[in-house]
């Protein structure tokens, strides 16, 4: 058994892993990514958040992953996903469990709050462990929303002071990454919901305006 912190950061040859999530990761890299072109309803979108904690050395050491899914408009909660890296995993599960968390994507657009944090752990982990270039098309709710809701506020908040905003129950703030998702996958809706209005209606526009509003919010 080895620790989580002697596992997720260590650079492992492609040719280490089990065979069968070998190839399970070459049909992974086959597949095609889906449309971006569907309208909100009809796309499937990923509401992704991470706990990290210190790490030895640089960066942070990532401990846990959640995921649901927002389609047709609603959260769907027999379709969500979560795997915890705290305890003491042998590598082969912690290869197969990330090996899990690329297949339940399947390359959707994915949603977070602050995708310069999450992001790059992500990509670092399945670098180092699988071996994979983790890109993926984003959209960063922390940019996004004053952006589509400047009546609330024209520059970017803490996320609970948007939760505080649209009076859903955030709790006292000490809230697990699954409860983040959950609440973060409200947030999308509602934003759907005024994207639409704006004329921002595909998954591929909402990416777009993401990207334009993180920078220019960025350098001006």
């Amino acid at each position: 058994m080895f620790g989580i912190k002697k596992l997720l950061f260590r650079d492992q040859p492609a040719a280490q892993l089990a065979a069968d999530v070998r190839a399970d990761l070459a049909q992974w890299r086959e597949a095609a990514a889906p449309s971006l072109d569907e309208v909100h309803f009809h796309a499937r979108y990923l509401v992704v958040d991470i706990a990290t904690g210190e790490r030895q050395g640089s960066g942070d050491e990532l401990l846990a992953i959640s995921a649901a899914v927002v389609r047709r408009g609603a959260i769907r909660p027999a379709e969500s996903f979560y795997v915890d890296f705290s305890g003491e995993l042998d590598a082969d599960t912690v290869d197969r469990q990330l090996l899990a968390f690329l297949q339940f994507v399947a390359k959707a657009p994915l949603v977070t709050y602050h995708v310069a944090y999450v992001e790059p752990i992500l990509q670092r982990v399945m670098r180092e462990r699988l071996g994979v270039d983790f890109q993926s098309q984003w959209v960063d709710l922390a940019w996004l929303l004053p952006s589509m809701f400047d009546d609330k506020s024209h520059a970017p908040l803490p996320l609970d002071r948007w939760l505080e905003i649209f009076a859903l129950d955030a709790g006292d703030g000490r809230r697990d990454p699954m409860e983040n998702t959950l609440l973060i996958a409200r947030l999308l809706q509602m934003l759907l919901v005024r994207a639409t209005g704006k004329e921002v209606d595909t998954a591929a526009k909402l990416i777009a305006e993401s990207q334009a509003a993180t920078f220019l919010r960025r350098t001006h």
